[in-house]
């Protein structure tokens, strides 16, 4: 079982106080595809432009990452700036070119159209609808946004969450959207709006899944170094949702279970800049460090 992807693909220049990287591989699909590997077959819906490396193409193909749905159209590569200070939680951006991502129109294959696990990274709402529109009956559809589309596509955007069974958002994000400060009100509120499991993100201090049975918080890892933070979310969301489709998942407590594995690839995303730790994971250290998650939180 594989998973789809509707997102973007970029090359980033980025600078941490650990360093400083410029046209690495970067974008939502490009981060959940490689994360999602590690379980499962993933097809991607993007767009590229001229300037885009064909090595990074090679490089997805051997993580039996599908690229029919990945157009290449005239022009660059949307292309992100990017910043931190040592308060690596909040990334300073330097400037944001959407390239050929500005005109991008997501159409979805015939072979990709019955996939039963979808994930809408952070587009416009008015795409993620499109592109519902064009799968066929999915079982599970998980769904990323942000407060940029929930401040100006609000109706848009409650028209995506009626028909999506998951929400990935941040802390903040599920405040705003909820129009409620206190998190498991808001929580409450965001389910009422249509997803059936909201998953809030919180950084260092790790992943809350709401539900009808209740909540479940699934810590962080506690690193010794932070590279580059970037992705982390959407390789959280990668090994999530990776997770679910190569097991078939559509319970609850698979789900707790998915939560844990997206963290753990999380934690590996941001031990170093671009997707350059995930391309050398191996299934050892993600089960040695899923057992270490485990533990945390465990009472003898």
């Amino acid at each position: 079982m594989s998973v789809l992807v509707v997102g973007s693909i970029a090359l980033d220049d980025i600078e941490t106080p650990f360093g400083k990287r410029e046209g690495i591989l970067g974008g939502s699909a490009s981060y959940f595809s490689i994360a999602a590997s590690n379980f499962t077959g993933v097809k991607i819906v993007a767009v590229v432009g001229e300037d885009f490396p064909d090595d990074h193409l090679k490089m997805f193909e051997s993580y039996n990452i599908n690229l029919h749905g990945v157009k290449k159209a005239q022009g660059k590569t949307f292309r992100w700036q990017g910043r931190y200070g040592y308060d690596l939680n909040e990334p300073l951006t330097l400037g944001t070119y959407l390239n050929v991502f500005e005109t991008f129109d997501p159409v979805i294959p015939d072979d990709y159209s019955q996939e039963d696990y979808v994930f809408l990274a952070n587009i416009d709402p008015e795409l993620q609808l499109n592109v519902l529109d064009q799968v066929k009956a999915p079982k599970v559809v998980a769904l990323d946004t942000m407060n940029y589309w929930i401040e100006n596509k609000p109706l848009e955007l409650k028209k995506v969450l009626e028909r999506v069974n998951v929400l990935i958002v941040n802390d903040s994000e599920t405040r705003e959207l909820a129009k409620e400060p206190r998190i498991t009100r808001a929580a409450r509120i965001v389910m009422d709006m249509g997803p059936e499991v909201l998953i809030v993100k919180r950084g260092e201090y790790g992943a809350l899944l709401f539900s009808r049975d209740g909540i479940f918080w699934a810590p962080s890892y506690p690193l010794e170094e932070v590279v580059d933070p970037t992705g982390a979310g959407d390789s959280f969301a990668g090994g999530f949702m990776g997770y679910i489709a190569g097991n078939e998942i559509q319970d609850i407590v698979g789900f707790k279970k998915a939560v844990v594995h997206g963290s753990v690839i999380a934690s590996f995303t941001v031990e170093d800049f671009s997707v350059d730790r995930l391309v050398l994971l191996k299934k050892e250290e993600i089960e040695t460090r899923y057992q270490a998650f485990l533990k945390l939180s465990n009472l003898d």
